[in-house]
């Protein structure tokens, strides 16, 4: 079985997180998959967003201890430099939108890693959960930068250090994901969310993640700097002509991710 499946809808990579039976828990071959997807959707122009979830129960249980404890396995080492690590900085440096679609439980890594993503939704019945205490562990797969920047400094700590389950619906509300919704509505929710993003001016979302980027490590004035450089590659692309004609012209906007 492919632990990692990957189609394109319209403009819209689909990658499925495909390891059902281990509650799409990550071993190395899944891992090394999903970089490749997203290399792939890196590198692709008709792709202009990216949508990612979980088949079966769970959209992802983190790391598979069965690989952690196999004496021949990658280590803890390998598996945080060779497959979290770069699994999230791809992730946040595409310069495409990135939609975390979490169908049912995210723990640990697969928690941080949903986390990671530009915008995070949930089925009401799905859950977060920063299972690393629990087995001595500390979070990992940016949690310790995402978590807290969402949610707050004290909120943050509590739920890392207790390791207690945070319902979809409480996410929403604490600010630690975009949305949730209810179940029979989640698939299609969704779904439309992935599709709008990749009928919008693709280059202005990806100059827009570059300057939440920024924000976080930068002061105030490099920060109006970068907004004004990257505002004038934005006004120099195609979809902000077509931007402005459809308004001055009174009809929908066509955008091409150019």
């Amino acid at each position: 079985m492919d632990p990692i499946l990957f189609e394109v809808k319209g403009n819209v990579a689909v990658i499925t997180l495909n390891r059902p039976e281990k509650y799409n828990a990550f071993n190395r071959e899944m891992a090394l998959r999903l970089q490749d997807c997203l290399d792939t959707c890196a590198g692709d122009k008709d792709i202009r967003a990216v949508y990612i979830t979980g088949a079966g129960k769970a959209f992802c249980a983190g790391q598979d201890l069965a690989e952690v404890a196999d004496p021949k396995g990658p280590g803890m080492n390998r598996i945080l430099s060779e497959h979290f690590n770069p699994i999230v900085v791809k992730i946040k440096w595409m310069e495409k939108p990135v939609v975390a679609a979490v169908n049912g439980v995210a723990a640990g890594a697969g928690a941080n890693i949903a986390l990671a993503c530009d915008i995070t939704v949930a089925a009401e019945s799905a859950s977060f959960i920063q299972a690393f205490s629990n087995i001595g562990l500390i979070p990992d797969s940016g949690g310790t930068y995402h978590l807290p920047r969402l949610i707050g400094w004290q909120k943050a700590t509590a739920i890392m250090m207790l390791g207690e389950k945070v319902t979809a619906a409480n996410a929403e509300k604490m600010g630690m994901i975009y949305s949730c919704f209810a179940d029979d509505e989640f698939a299609a929710a969704s779904w439309a969310l992935a599709e709008r993003l990749s009928q919008m001016p693709t280059k202005a979302l990806a100059y827009t993640k570059n300057a939440l980027r920024w924000s976080s490590t930068h002061t105030l004035k490099e920060q109006l700097e970068n907004e004004d450089k990257l505002q004038q590659r934005a006004a120099a692309t195609a979809d902000f002509k077509e931007g402005v004609a459809a308004f001055m012209e009174k009809r929908k906007p066509i955008f091409k991710g150019e």
